[in-house]
């Protein structure tokens, strides 16, 4: 069942709200990303997997052994889009929650745990609730990222875990020249080819809406999870964020 569950009133907008050269901000941003996903949910999952060469279905895997929590966990997928995180939790033997802003990746989910609908700003949990959290590629959507940590350390009990997983940036000056010229050239033609052309063109310039891994370990850090870490997967084109709430 779909509940819905805003943590703001947001107002309706037009498709040239992410159809832009400027990446939107504030409320702006919130009602962009909603509509960008809304527009592309019918084949996301099909161009995930062909502009990564499978590489997604790698990291996301990864990212759920790594919570290493006992088989039975409540575990919250934020930003779940249609439910790919939602299905390798439930094949670890958790227990998930699909939770996303966007219906229409919600009506597109295909893991058959239960989805609601929220701002994972200010998400519909009362506190320490549950004992994991994942986040695929969707940081750098949000406004307020400290704030979204924040909110992380409140809904997870003493214990718990997290891991989260977003694009990122190669340290490597070669790596990072060519994923550069893939990330910014090729994925938006591959997009725009099987997909809804502006939002492929928004989605590599988002990744400037990210700030560099110690501000974001020094966030997780202030939000209750001591232990906050960063890694860099295959050659650092994605992160990962990992940490135990205190």
């Amino acid at each position: 069942m779909l509940r819905h569950s805003f943590g703001r009133n947001l107002h309706t907008m037009t498709k040239s709200t992410w159809d832009t050269d400027a990446l939107p901000e504030g409320d702006d941003k919130v009602v962009a990303v909603r509509q960008m996903f809304d527009s592309i949910a019918g084949r996301y999952d099909m161009v995930n997997r062909i502009m990564t060469f499978r590489l997604d279905v790698r990291w996301r895997r990864k990212a759920v052994r790594l919570l290493a929590l006992p088989a039975g966990s409540r575990v919250l997928d934020l930003a779940s889009g249609t439910g790919d995180l939602c299905i390798d939790l439930a094949k670890a033997g958790y227990k998930p929650l699909s939770v996303d802003l966007s219906f229409g990746m919600l009506a597109a989910d295909r893991s058959g745990a239960p989805r609601t609908q929220a701002d994972i700003l200010r998400m519909p949990f009362p506190d320490a609730s549950v004992d994991g959290v994942t986040c695929g590629f969707a940081l750098r959507n949000l406004v307020d990222l400290p704030a979204f940590f924040n909110e992380l350390g409140r809904v997870v009990r003493p214990g718990g875990r997290i891991a989260l997983l977003d694009v990122g940036i190669p340290k490597n000056r070669l790596v990072r020249f060519g994923h550069g010229i893939y990330f910014g050239k090729v994925v938006p033609k591959i997009g725009g080819l099987l997909s809804d052309k502006a939002a492929y063109r928004y989605l590599p310039k988002s990744v400037a809406y990210l700030p560099p891994a110690n501000d974001m370990v020094k966030a997780l850090v202030a939000a209750g999870f001591a232990d906050g870490e960063h890694q860099l997967l295959s050659g650092g084109i994605t992160q990962l964020l990992l940490g135990t709430r205190s």
